[in-house]
């Protein structure tokens, strides 16, 4: 059994910098109290997290002392939630679940604690098993980390092996856009109701454009220069949403323009698509023990043009905030639940198949995991261990991500443009018109940056 030890860092944390910012926590209510031995988590409503609390009080609590108040929202209730209690710095929660979207940006702005000290101080949580894309994407601009991965995940192609059999297609182990593009013509309508392929189509920064931005990086194109300069309306950036859209127009499923992660999944599991680009945590779903496609998946690297690879990078992340005046005991709940001995308490108690894995390298090595795991585990490895957040194209960005462009407008333009991309999908519009608007609207935000960088 992992053994939590308290390290001494009193000293340390005493000289946290609670930044303050006009307005309060909002939302009501708040957390339920506590004394020193209690601490307050924020996050998301995700299944691995409801997987959480389940294990909490029997395991954590009963071995360290700490109770554990948990308040759980939906995605988008707990991103705006989190966001109003940090840069308050109000101090109610001591953990949120982040993202490393946010915490480079958190971090920036001192809303978050740094945890190298803590690290540091926990011989048993093995920071060198984490695996590195994600440590290094949980660090800040200064090179502190600031977040300890939950679970983690890349993107890869999921496709029915046995479907591309009976049509006498190879998928490559390393296919381009163009190979995906053929298949998929190929297969296209090769049973009843069947698309070639799944593509996300629905509006938002999440939504189309987390597949569709890496489309955008491996075809040469950018959001952003490194000086600041919008490529939105570029060729290459063009040239990847043409292919995108005409993709999914000619060979995706029905209801593409309405289409996000989770109807995609359900398209591949009814047997509605032969092939899906998404994340890699969605093999798991597609290998359970009741899904009607369980042992007739395939799952290759993400597909590539002029990039070695272009796999994405996402992992729900702990972070701590800075106002927290509970920082060891918030520490110990987080080297807990991002922990080796975590996920082997899930997969003895709930299933293999509900680990939330993609963070550590022990996890690949683990053969009772390997045993659910060992038609995706591979493929997740690999592509996790591609994915440079600082490095995701042909050339210099401005800011890290894969994805998405770590600055905090991002969410805001990318939702904006998405939703003429899903228009240019439903055939409303042409892409060189949603770009154009695109541009327009990268250009105020490239301004602002630029104006600061001058200064």
């Amino acid at each position: 059994m992992h053994r939590h030890v308290r390290p001494a860092l009193a000293a340390a944390t005493a000289t946290a910098l609670a930044v303050g910012v006009g307005g309060c926590a909002g939302w009501g209510g708040g957390p339920s109290g506590g004394g020193p031995d209690t601490i307050n988590v924020l996050m998301v409503n995700n299944p691995q997290m409801v997987d959480l609390q389940q294990l909490t009080a029997e395991h954590f609590t009963a071995e360290t002392g700490i109770t554990v108040n948990y308040t759980v929202l939906p995605e988008n209730d707990v991103r705006d939630k989190i966001s109003q209690e940090f840069s308050s710095q109000a101090g109610q929660y001591d953990v949120a679940t982040l993202s490393n979207f946010e915490i480079p940006i958190y971090a920036r702005s001192e809303w978050i604690a740094p945890l190298d000290e803590y690290v540091a101080a926990d011989a048993e949580f093995d920071q060198d098993d984490v695996l590195g894309p994600l440590t290094a994407s949980l660090s800040g601009d200064d090179g502190r980390l600031y977040g300890e991965p939950f679970y983690g995940e890349s993107s890869f192609l999921m496709y029915r092996e046995d479907v591309l059999d009976a049509a006498g297609v190879e998928m490559p182990a390393n296919p381009t856009w163009q190979e995906v593009a053929d298949i998929a013509a190929e297969v296209d309508g090769i049973e009843p109701g069947m698309a070639g392929i799944c593509l996300r189509g629905q509006p938002g920064w999440g939504q189309v454009f987390a597949p569709l931005t890496t489309v955008v990086n491996t075809f040469g194109g950018t959001w952003f220069t490194e000086d600041w300069e919008p490529q939105v309306d570029s060729e290459e950036f063009r040239t990847a949403v043409q292919f995108y859209v005409d993709l999914v127009r000619e060979h995706g499923e029905v209801g593409a323009p309405q289409a996000g992660f989770t109807e995609c999944l359900n398209n591949v599991v009814q047997g509605n698509a032969a092939m899906w680009y998404d994340a890699t945590s969605a093999a798991g779903s597609l290998e359970a023990a009741d899904s009607p496609v369980k042992g007739k998946m395939g799952y290759v690297a993400a597909p590539v043009v002029e990039t070695d690879s272009s796999g994405w990078l996402y992992a729900w992340s702990w972070s701590i905030q800075q106002a927290s005046a509970k920082k060891d005991a918030a520490w110990e709940f987080i080297s807990w639940a991002s922990s080796a001995e975590y996920e082997q308490l899930v997969g003895e108690e709930l299933g293999w198949s509900k680990v939330p894995a993609g963070k550590r390298a022990s996890t690949y090595d683990n053969p009772d995991y390997l045993a659910e795991a060992s038609a995706f585990a591979e493929p997740t490895l690999a592509a996790i261990e591609a994915a440079d957040p600082n490095d995701a194209g042909v050339q210099p960005r401005p800011a890290p991500g894969i994805q998405f462009i770590g600055i905090p407008e991002f969410p805001d333009l990318a939702t904006q443009v998405s939703q003429d991309v899903s228009s240019a999908i439903a055939g409303r519009t042409t892409v060189d018109e949603a770009l154009q608007r695109g541009q327009q609207l990268a250009e105020d935000v490239a301004e602002r940056y630029r104006e600061r960088e001058s200064k």
